[in-house]
């Protein structure tokens, strides 16, 4: 019984070990597994950190970038500023050279004025006992009226000679006068160099090589499709790669490129296409008319501008004046009178912005009884601009006193612009009011909806009401429109009269 106890001790012992050795391989197990989840977060943690410290690299990289692009960019507005302020030193200083030189001039003046004075009384003094003499002993009289005839005489030749020397003086300064305003004039136009603005009666519009044919259509049929929607000739050389759209009316010319321009991009060209194109770019026509604004202010370094003045400006792009185109003239003259009035010494800001607006008005004529000058001078008075940029736009064609200085550089300015070599051609004037006038003509007609004078005023297009004009009637009217024009109209040559009736009927399925 001894030795099955000792057996039993000995197993419960082996157990005991065997359970411990079980108990150690499970925590060892366990312990393995922890291990191996702490080594995949630490991976992970790792390699979140180096996304981190990836990501932080690039950041400083970039904010590297920006800070050397802006220190680029400090550095160009530093050399901007240091340029700009050395010509206004230098403007400052020939300002002041020209003083002097004025100075000086008008003192010398009054030096040689009052010399030729004295010496005059001189003369008198010292002729006077000599002549007093002669004359009373030749001529019966006695001293004192002998001292009153010459007394007469000498004053009248001193006058006489002081008038000669003032004469001489005024002509001098007028010179010196007129040699620095051709000076300021020249300097300001040369720093200027602006370019003709004549405004012609075609625009340019280039293309990709392969989209000719696809323009031109099927036996023309795009060509006529767009013609006849525009009223625009469209003139495309094989020797180039553009197409030159041609009409008297720059409306015409401005959509009728938008289209093109949104036909050739799209790279689908056909009637239809170009009837959706064509009602895409009048229904644009507002942006293009804000974004002419803005971009014409920016040009002419002008900014704050309220909505309705930039609005107006942008309708100034297809207004036209002696052939000169109105918001060109406008950027010309803001960028001629701030030259000019560095010159001078004036008010630059002021000047640059009164040159600018000072034909806004002639986007408002139809629409006011009065001249564009004032008409122009109220719409910018309610929109808040200062007194002095008022009265530069209205004293412009001398219709109010001017007030400033700045008002009369205005007017000096327009000038400059409108005398330029090629500004202003009567010519191209002439001929929009002519074919204007022969589509007014034309349009009387009972029935016609739209006139197109085309081909320089050769060929006009009608097209009629489908409703109110029948086929048969379509020979007489032509006939008709072509006897009335022959009569009344003073366009020279033969011109041809096609009227076009074109009903059409649509539905929806579905």
């Amino acid at each position: 019984m001894g030795g099955l106890g000792a057996v039993g001790m000995v197993v419960v012992l082996l157990g005991a070990c065997l359970f411990a050795l079980l108990l150690v391989v499970i925590a060892r197990r366990e312990a393995g597994a922890v291990r191996a989840r702490a080594e995949q977060d630490s991976d992970a943690i790792r390699a979140q950190a180096r996304d981190t410290l990836a990501e932080i690299e690039r950041r400083e990289l970039r904010v590297t970038d920006r800070e050397a692009h802006l220190a680029a960019e400090l550095a160009t507005l530093a050399e901007t500023r240091q340029t700009v302020l050395r010509e206004v030193d230098e403007a400052d200083q020939a300002r002041r050279r020209a003083e002097r030189a004025l100075d000086s001039a008008e003192r010398a003046a009054s030096r040689t004025i009052s010399d030729a004075e004295r010496q005059a009384a001189a003369k008198l003094s010292e002729a006077n006992d000599q002549v007093v003499a002669e004359l009373s002993a030749t001529a019966g009289l006695t001293r004192e009226q002998a001292t009153e005839q010459l007394a007469t005489r000498f004053v009248a030749d001193a006058q006489a000679q002081a008038a000669a020397q003032v004469r001489r003086v005024e002509n001098q300064a007028r010179r010196q006068a007129e040699a620095k305003a051709r000076r300021i004039v020249t300097t300001a136009v040369q720093r200027i160099a602006v370019a003709s603005s004549a405004q012609v009666s075609t625009t340019t519009v280039h293309l990709p090589e392969d989209l000719k044919g696809r323009i031109i259509g099927k036996e023309g049929r795009n060509v006529r499709a767009f013609e006849a929607l525009t009223g625009v000739n469209v003139l495309i050389d094989e020797a180039s790669d553009a197409v030159v759209l041609a009409s008297f009316d720059p409306e015409r010319r401005e959509v009728a490129a938008a289209m093109l321009e949104a036909l050739v991009a799209d790279g689908r060209i056909n009637p239809q296409r170009i009837e959706a194109a064509y009602a895409i770019a009048g229904e644009a026509a507002a942006e293009r008319t804000e974004a002419a604004g803005h971009d014409s202010a920016e040009r002419a370094g002008v900014d704050a501008l309220a909505p309705a003045v930039v609005e107006v400006l942008g309708r100034l792009r297809l207004r036209t004046s002696s052939g000169q185109n109105v918001l060109e003239h406008l950027v010309e003259c803001a960028q001629i009178g701030a030259a000019v009035a560095a010159e001078v010494g004036a008010d630059v800001a002021i000047t640059r912005r009164a040159a600018f607006l000072h034909d806004v008005g002639k986007a408002l004529t139809g629409e006011h009884s009065r001249s564009h000058a004032l008409a122009g001078a109220e719409l910018l008075r309610e929109c808040g601009e200062s007194a002095a940029v008022v009265n530069a736009v209205a004293a412009h064609h001398d219709e109010v006193v001017p007030e400033t200085v700045e008002a009369v550089l205005v007017q000096v300015t327009d000038a400059i612009s409108a005398a330029l070599p090629g500004a202003r051609r009567e010519s191209v004037e002439q001929f929009t009011e002519r074919m204007e006038r022969l589509e007014h003509l034309v349009s009387a007609h009972t029935g016609v909806r739209r006139v197109l004078a085309m081909a320089a005023g050769r060929e006009v297009r009608v097209i009629v009401e489908p409703t109110e004009v029948p086929d048969e009637a379509l020979a007489a009217l032509a006939e008709a429109i072509a006897r009335q024009i022959e009569s009344e109209s003073e366009v020279p040559g033969e011109i041809r009269v096609t009227v076009v009736r074109e009903l059409r009927a649509s539905a929806t399925a579905g």
